[in-house]
């Protein structure tokens, strides 16, 4: 029996403290690839330390960039699919054997759903994508998907959708999906997008794209 091959795509930015941990936690269950974006410490040698697949940005070029990266990285390993892992330790590794379950019986996507949003912005994002495509959580960072959805729409992202655009791809087109509420552990450091009001500012910046650029 062939062996269903997945890819755990870890975006990665100064996460030296949590991200041996995360690699050794997913490998139970899938190959890390551990894309590190410029990292000023030593997140990329912690990574190889620890087993992982290391794809290294020599300068810093953001969550979306990193997962386009790392999906390319997949696609040639010829994995089945492919799922996205946060670097700082707030994902349950228990979840990816239900993401796995979910993927290698046919869904195109697994998608997260937190208890809550952190942010206004995700609030206001979360609501325009439960009207536009009955999607809970959108900023969600544990996603899972096919290769051949991946495949079908040649990248992962093409303007800065946090992380959102393949899925929305997927969503439009009808392909089969499932939301599952996920647990989240609270960070040890600063948030992924750094201060409260860049982080908003980002968030609404890519929801702006996605409705008058994109046409969602």
């Amino acid at each position: 029996m062939v062996r269903f091959k997945v890819a755990i795509v870890i975006p990665a930015y100064n996460e030296e403290n949590t991200i041996s941990q995360v690699v050794k936690m997913v490998m139970q269950y899938g190959d890390a690839i551990v894309v590190n974006d410029a990292s000023l410490d030593l997140t990329k040698e912690n990574a190889l330390q620890a087993g992982a697949i290391v794809v290294s940005h020599l300068t810093n070029q953001g969550y979306d960039q990193a997962l386009n990266i790392g999906f390319i990285e997949a696609d040639k390993r010829n994995y089945d699919a492919i799922i996205t892992f946060d670097a700082d330790g707030q994902h349950s590794n228990e979840m990816l054997a239900e993401y796995i379950k979910y993927l290698e019986n046919g869904k195109d996507l697994v998608l997260g759903i937190r208890s809550k949003p952190s942010r206004i912005a995700e609030l206001l994002f979360m609501t325009y994508a439960r009207i536009k495509f009955n999607w809970k959580d959108p900023l969600c960072g544990m996603k899972g998907y096919s290769m051949s959805l991946y495949r079908e729409q040649g990248y992962f992202d093409s303007y800065g959708s946090i992380g959102t655009e393949l899925a929305i791809f997927g969503l439009v087109n009808n392909r089969s999906y499932i939301q599952l509420p996920v647990p989240i552990m609270k960070r040890q450091d600063n948030p992924r997008f750094h201060s409260v009001i860049m982080s908003n500012w980002y968030i609404v910046k890519s929801l702006i794209n996605m409705i008058w650029f994109r046409n969602y």
